[in-house]
């Protein structure tokens, strides 16, 4: 013991004490890394970056740069271009249809029509471009490769002459102000958004312009627009995330490494294909004129040498491995965005049906997660919401409250005849109903398709025809099916016969 800690023994308890803990601590660190190779140190994991910051620290710095990258890639990329407008087709296709789901039937019919006035009809858009489904398909291609979307609900006045007052304005993440973080009265602000007591969003703040755009009028001045006249559009992957970064980020280094590798391949073969021919003089007389310099070399040139000069070639090293090099980039590209390689790529070498079969399966699971956990409860629910209040204030409007069931789009069948028979079982078997069958195949409204096969089937019965897909009087074998008996035979005994007897 130290003369230090006889004259301090309370100051020496407390240094032994935090001593005890830093040794505790580098032996569960020690542990950790024996137990675990990722949380080791040394000479493998040296340049291993990693911080425990939360999701918004973690993105907020490089979400513009990111942004800005992946419409830059998308512009140039063919690649790129084909991600993103296949995963839109694939979620949106002809769009996500809604079928409203009210008490009564008048209740259905009165908002269908008016569904179809304003939301299958150019009156839905705030640029009077796209009807809702178009507005689908751009919200989906704008979250895939900007990361998220915003949608701002316009109202408008009856005057307007729209089926609904109320309009839908797209618009990019840009315009959400990034830079506007901190205290608001009890409410934090983190990257534009802002959150209240409980973490809820209570408003957004947005600038009146695009941030990039060339005019020059431009308020550097974001305003404050209430939550419940914005959807923000995006698919978080960690808890308390509150932006979405682009989905090109876990790809796009690989993206533009290969481009490069392909302009490197390209030079490559220009400069083989630079045949050229050298003429140098002969020992007659020399002439006076020197022939120019040559700074460069084409193809099919000629040129001739002055007496004595020569020209010598380098021999680069040749790269044979092209090939192999762009199947393994690109499989990683489809793979960091969770798509089919030959949705990417177009490429159906190889692909036999099994295979074809087994990875269009997971992505049509892929697909479902982008509808059932972004799309439609983000986006399609709550415009179904401001529909059902702005058509309420329309002459004979439906007062009652009613939701609505999102159909999404058809998918086309790998093998249709296997997959109609599995269906067909199904039902025999009592596992799907006939209505649910229709829309597992894309068709909206069961309904409609039986009314449609009455109308058809009375002009067939009216004309006197029968056809072999009408099971009413033909069996699956090709068969004449004997109608009904219309009439009834008592099956009661009265005892009129034994009175008789």
């Amino acid at each position: 013991m130290g003369k230090f800690d006889s004259w301090f023994p309370g100051l020496a308890a407390k240094r032994a004490e935090s001593r005890l803990k830093k040794a505790r601590a580098d032996l569960q660190a020690e542990m950790i890394a024996r137990r675990f190779e990722g949380a080791a140190g040394g000479r493998r994991n040296d340049g291993w970056r990693a911080a425990g910051s939360d999701a918004n620290a973690e993105n907020g710095p490089a979400l513009a740069t990111l942004r800005y990258r992946a419409r830059d890639m998308r512009r140039n990329n063919p690649y790129a271009e084909r991600a993103i407008t296949g995963i839109a087709d694939n979620v949106v296709g002809a769009g996500i249809v809604p079928r409203p789901k009210a008490k009564s039937n008048r209740a259905n019919r009165k908002l269908s029509d008016t569904w179809a006035a304003w939301g299958e009809t150019t009156a839905c858009d705030a640029d009077g471009l796209e009807n809702f489904y178009g507005l689908q398909h751009k919200v989906m291609e704008t979250v895939a490769e900007a990361g998220e979307c915003l949608i701002r609900r316009r109202r408008r006045f009856s005057s307007d002459g729209l089926p609904v007052p109320m309009q839908l304005q797209v618009l990019e993440p840009d315009f959400l102000d990034e830079m506007k973080t901190g205290k608001n009265g009890g409410n934090q602000i983190i990257q534009g958004i802002e959150f209240d007591s409980l973490g809820r969003r209570a408003a957004y703040w947005l600038f009146s312009e695009h941030p990039g755009a060339s005019t020059g009028l431009i308020s550097a001045q974001s305003s404050r627009v209430p939550a419940e006249d914005v959807l923000h559009i995006f698919l978080p992957r960690r808890p308390g995330q509150a932006r979405g970064y682009t989905w090109l980020a876990p790809v796009m280094q690989r993206l533009r490494n290969f481009d490069e590798m392909e302009d490197a391949v390209m030079e490559q073969a220009k400069i083989a294909a630079c045949f050229a021919a050298f003429v140098t003089e002969g020992d007659g007389q020399p002439s006076n004129s020197k022939p120019p310099l040559i700074d460069r070399v084409e193809p099919a040139m000629i040129q001739k040498l002055a007496m004595g000069e020569d020209v010598k070639f380098a021999s680069p090293p040749t790269f044979n491995g092209y090939g192999d090099y762009s199947w393994q980039a690109l499989h990683a590209v489809s793979v960091g965005l969770g798509i089919p390689y030959e949705l990417l790529t177009g490429d159906l070498k190889g692909v036999n049906f099994s295979s074809g079969r087994m990875g269009w399966l997971h992505f049509a699971r892929r697909v479902d997660v982008w509808q059932w956990r972004m799309l439609i409860p983000q986006m399609c629910e709550t415009t179904w919401r401001w529909f059902m209040e702005a058509q309420a204030l329309t002459p004979g409007g439906v007062i009652e409250d009613a939701g609505s069931e999102w159909v999404p789009p058809r998918r086309d069948m790998v093998d249709p005849s296997a997959e109609v028979k599995v269906i067909k079982e199904r039902m025999r078997l009592g596992l799907l109903t006939p209505d649910d069958a229709l829309r597992e195949m894309g068709y909206t409204d069961p309904d409609e398709v039986l009314g449609r096969f009455k109308t058809h089937f009375d002009k067939v019965d009216k004309a006197g025809l029968v056809f072999d897909y009408d099971a009413r009087k033909v069996s699956a074998g090709g068969q004449p099916v004997a109608p009904p008996s219309t009439t009834t035979e008592s099956t009661e005994d009265d005892g009129s016969d034994d009175q008789d007897a």
